[in-house]
């Protein structure tokens, strides 16, 4: 009777979210959406145009915060201060004027600056002293922080090969060797070495962490290199290795405990076990198997009923309670039951299909990550799946595509440093050219027990510590 009853419970969850899957098409880009005879659904109620004229000042006052703003009064054309009725020729001045405003683009330049160092002597012969010269990025060199900076942005933020760089400087007047800008990227590398290590530390002290990885080339090698990412809800850390070995993970995490969100590659096993890191699943992993199986019709019950999962997710968001006691009271009473029919879902149709079909592939992945899948139910701090990691590895594969590979182990590894600081940057909405031209200028006499007022989740332009 018991195994009748539960059998009777498992077709009843398959069809409530079959039933489901009908009534609305699954939600994510529209190259994953599943075909449908279904009329499309009831579309949501059409804001008013006061609402959407509101939405778009506030996102344009948004874009804009950062501009740097120059006031210019326009007076009232002579021939327009003389009243039409009067006759009246000296009007009055009535507040503050009228604001009107226009976007406009001064081209950018470089310059050449030149310091005129004092010297002074004694009378008596014996002594002469010169004003210290301007800071530099190491010795020898002829260019400033900020020149430094720009070209580190451009390559890191901007994924800008060095050929495109080299073509945008000359059209700027000044030509520059591609070993020239391949000095300087290392130059500003080993200066901001001493943060990259303290992110690091900072990554294993975090009780959350995210992390992922991706391939790239290095060049005279036959076989792949890799950039890592962990990523926590402050800091975006990278490293560059020359394997996929758990070695990796374990030189950043080891030692250390809290939870990882990540796939189920095997490299991480290393730190996510017992007295280390709780591994916790990414279910996006795990719709896309499900979403690869498609043209199985039970696809569209779990495809549904991860909608309704990654619905949760958004509606807590726009409600403003991501991460509170409030997100995770909705887990319990929304995620939990339809994480258990998706579970449910799996076990029927694992009877059905062989292991090695896409849907076989789909259900043992489910069934057997099932602990690690579900771990987001229980912390409201642990995301559904790890896009937050590979977001951050979007950049990396952006310069693969531009910059094709790395020259050597070291250009790697520097890469990976300048990521670090210019992705943890825009992740704490910092400038990272300014971030970077006055970090570079301050690293060398800053002192280290204060660091980490250096890193970009705790770094104050300098008006703020003037």
């Amino acid at each position: 009777m018991r195994a009748q009853a539960e059998a009777t419970q498992a077709q009843l969850a398959i069809v409530q979210a079959q039933l489901e899957a009908l009534t609305r098409q699954v939600h994510g880009k529209k190259s994953e959406r599943l075909p449908s005879k279904l009329p499309p659904p009831v579309p949501a109620k059409k804001p008013t145009p006061e609402a959407t004229q509101e939405k778009r000042r506030a996102a344009r006052e948004l874009r804009e915060a950062n501009l740097v703003t120059e006031t210019e009064p326009i007076p009232v054309a002579p021939e327009a201060c003389r009243c039409p009725k009067c006759g009246e020729a000296e009007l009055d001045v009535v507040g503050e004027g009228t604001e009107s405003s226009l976007i406009d683009y001064v081209q950018g330049y470089f310059r050449k600056k030149k310091f005129l160092r004092e010297t002074k002597s004694c009378r008596c012969g014996q002594y002469i002293v010169t004003a210290a010269a301007p800071d530099r990025v190491g010795e020898g060199t002829r260019y400033a922080p900020g020149f430094i900076a720009h070209l580190v942005v451009s390559k890191c933020a901007d994924s800008g090969a060095q050929y495109r760089l080299e073509k945008a400087f000359a059209r700027l007047g000044i030509p520059m060797a591609r070993s020239t800008m391949n000095d300087l990227f290392h130059r500003a590398a080993d200066e901001l070495r001493p943060l990259w290590i303290r992110m690091r530390k900072r990554i294993a002290e975090s009780t959350h962490v995210d992390a992922d990885e991706t391939s790239i080339v290095q060049q005279g090698r036959s076989s792949k290199a890799y950039v890592w990412a962990f990523v926590t809800d402050s800091l975006t850390f990278y490293t560059y290795a020359t394997n996929r070995s758990g070695n990796t993970p374990k030189a950043i995490l080891g030692g250390s405990t809290g939870s990882l969100l990540c796939d189920a590659f095997t490299g991480y096993n290393i730190v996510a076990r017992v007295g280390g890191r709780e591994r916790a699943g990414c279910n996006a992993h795990a719709r896309r198997k499900v979403f690869e199986s498609r043209e199985v019709d039970e696809a569209a019950a779990a495809l549904e009923l991860y909608r309704q999962l990654y619905e949760v997710e958004r509606t807590a968001k726009e409600d403003g309670v991501l991460g509170t006691p409030a997100h995770l009271e909705r887990r319990k009473q929304q995620s939990r039951p339809l994480f258990a029919k998706l579970l449910i879902w799996a076990r029927r149709a694992k009877g059905h299909h062989g292991p090695k079909t896409k849907i076989g592939k789909a259900v043992n992945y489910l069934l057997n990550h099932r602990r690690a899948l579900g771990r987001f139910l229980h912390d409201p701090k642990l995301a559904l799946d790890n896009n937050r990691a590979e977001r951050a590895l979007r950049r990396v594969a952006l310069g693969r595509k531009n910059f094709l590979f790395v020259g050597s182990k070291r250009a790697g590894q520097n890469l990976a440093i300048l990521y670090s600081l210019v992705t943890s940057c825009e992740q704490n909405q910092v400038n990272p050219l300014a971030y970077l031209t006055d970090v570079l200028t301050r690293l060398a006499d800053y002192p280290a027990r204060k660091i980490d007022d250096l890193l970009p989740d705790r770094w104050k332009p300098p008006e703020a510590h003037d």
